[in-house]
C-alpha cells in the first residue's frame, strides 16, 4: 500500500486514539514487577482507577479484554444453573448472554428491538414473578456499543430495589466508562465490567471488575469453576500493589498517565466534552436527512452514533468508500444490523477538531457513494459547536469579572 499523508482518522467506537502523553508513558523499559518500583506504580494506579469508576470499592484489572471481564464477574458470584436475567439491547448483550450459556448458567434474554436501552420496567416485571429469587443476577449493558443506546442503570437499580429482590446487578460500562457518567457506588452496581481500549484512552488489553462488598459476600458461595479469574486470588496482591501473575506492565504506565489526564481534565468536564459532540453528530445526521437508530432521546449516547442508510444503501459500501477516499475507518453494523448502520465513534482523546473532520469525511463520503442525503450537516454541527463555545467564552469572563 502506498504512503498516504495525514494521520488516519480512526473514528470506530473503540479501539480508540491513543494519546501521545500516554503512548509515551508506555514507551519504558519493563520493570521488575515483584519490585518497589512496581509496587508503587500499581497501589498508584489501583488508587486513581476507583475514582473513574466513582466508587470506594476494590476494582481489579486483569490482563485480557472486556469479555474477560464478563467472565469474571459471573464466575466469582455464580453456580451452575443459577438464574440470570439479561436484557437484549444489541449485537455485545446477546453475546454476554451466549457466554453466560456456555458457563452452564440459566440465562433469561428480555428481547429488545436494538433501538432502546433495557427496560426497567420489564425487568422489575420478571423480579416480582421470581418468587422464589432464583434469578441471582441481572446483567445490562450501560452503553451498546453496536447500537449507540446507553440504558438508564439508576432506573433499572429503582426497579429491583423497588422489588426488594436480592439479585445482583452487574453492568457493563466498557463503551461508556470515562466517556459517560457512571456511579458505581451511588446507583448501587455490584460488578462493574470495564476495558481499557475505549474512553481510558488505552489499546485493547486491560480489562476491570468494580466489586461491591454484596458482590464479595455472593463470591464465597459462587461454585463456577475458576482459576485465572479468581477476585480473591487478586485482591490479597494487590493490597500491596502486586498481582498473582506477570501483569502487563507497560499497559499499566500507560493507564497511570491516562488516569492522570482524565483527572486533569475533570471527570464533569470529560462528560459534558461527549455531551457536547454527540449532540454535535446528531445535528449533523438530521440535517443530512437520515436517521438515527437510537429512538429514544433519553438513551442517545454520548460515545458513539449509530445512523441508518436509507432503505436499498449498504452502510459498508459508504464505509469503504469513506476509507478510500479519505482514510477515515467508522464503526461496522454488526450481526443483524450488518449493512443497514454506520457507527461514529466520538469518544476518547478527541476535540472540536477532530470531530469536524469526522463529520467532513462523513458528508464527503455520502456525496461520493451516491447515497441519499441533504448537504448541511457540517455546517449544523460547526454552528452547534461553534455557539457553545461562545457561551463558554462568557460564562469565563463572568467569573473573572466576579473574581
Amino acid at each position: 500500500m502506498s504512503y498516504r499523508s495525514g494521520r488516519h482518522f480512526l473514528q470506530i467506537p473503540g479501539p480508540t486514539n491513543v494519546p501521545d502523553a500516554v503512548l509515551r508513558a508506555m514507551d519504558l523499559p519493563t520493570i521488575d514487577h515483584r519490585g518497589p518500583t512496581f509496587a508503587e506504580l500499581g497501589e498508584r494506579v489501583l488508587d486513581k482507577v476507583r475514582v473513574v469508576f466513582k466508587t470506594e470499592q476494590p476494582v481489579i484489572i486483569y490482563p485480557a479484554s472486556g469479555t474477560g471481564a464478563w467472565e469474571a464477574a459471573l464466575v466469582n458470584t455464580l453456580s451452575p444453573g443459577d438464574r440470570v436475567l439479561m436484557s437484549e439491547t444489541g449485537h455485545f448483550a446477546a453475546l454476554w448472554y451466549q457466554l453466560a450459556k456456555r458457563l452452564g448458567l440459566d440465562p433469561e434474554l428480555l428481547p429488545g428491538d436494538w433501538r432502546h436501552g433495557a427496560d426497567p420496567e420489564a425487568i422489575a416485571r420478571c423480579l416480582a414473578e421470581d418468587e422464589e429469587h432464583r434469578i441471582k443476577a441481572v446483567c445490562v449493558v450501560h452503553n451498546e456499543t453496536s447500537t449507540g443506546v446507553t440504558s438508564r442503570i439508576a432506573e433499572v437499580r429503582e426497579a429491583i430495589d423497588r422489588i426488594s429482590h436480592p439479585a445482583l446487578l452487574m453492568v457493563d460500562t466498557i463503551s461508556s466508562l470515562g466517556s459517560i457518567d457512571y456511579r458505581h457506588d451511588e446507583w448501587g452496581v455490584d460488578v462493574t465490567i470495564a476495558g481499557s481500549q475505549k474512553g481510558l484512552m488505552l489499546p485493547p488489553g486491560l480489562s476491570f471488575n468494580a466489586i461491591s462488598q454484596k458482590a464479595l459476600v455472593a463470591a464465597r458461595e459462587a461454585r463456577l469453576p475458576k482459576a485465572y479469574w479468581c477476585w480473591d486470588d487478586m485482591l490479597g496482591p494487590n493490597a500491596n500493589g502486586f498481582f498473582p501473575y506477570t501483569p502487563a506492565t507497560n499497559l499499566l504506565y500507560g493507564l497511570d498517565k491516562a488516569l492522570d489526564l482524565l483527572l486533569e481534565e475533570g471527570l464533569e468536564n470529560v462528560f459534558a466534552r461527549h455531551d457536547r459532540h454527540a449532540e454535535a453528530t446528531r445535528r449533523a445526521v438530521r440535517a443530512w436527512g437520515l436517521e438515527l437508530l437510537c429512538a429514544d432521546e433519553r438513551e442517545f449516547s454520548s460515545s458513539l452514533t449509530a445512523v441508518l442508510v436509507p432503505e436499498g444503501e449498504n452502510a459498508d459500501r459508504l464505509r469503504q468508500v469513506i476509507l478510500d477516499n479519505f482514510d477515515m475507518s467508522l464503526g461496522a453494523g454488526l450481526s443483524k444490523l450488518q449493512g443497514r448502520v454506520f457507527r461514529i465513534g466520538h469518544l476518547g482523546d478527541f476535540n472540536d477538531l477532530s470531530l469536524m473532520g469526522t463529520l467532513a469525511g462523513v458528508e464527503m463520503g455520502l456525496a461520493c457513494a451516491g447515497i441519499p442525503h441533504r448537504q448541511g450537516g457540517v455546517q449544523a454541527a460547526m454552528a452547534y459547536l461553534a455557539e457553545e463555545a461562545e457561551g463558554d467564552q462568557a460564562k469565563a469572563r463572568e467569573q473573572r469579572r466576579i473574581a
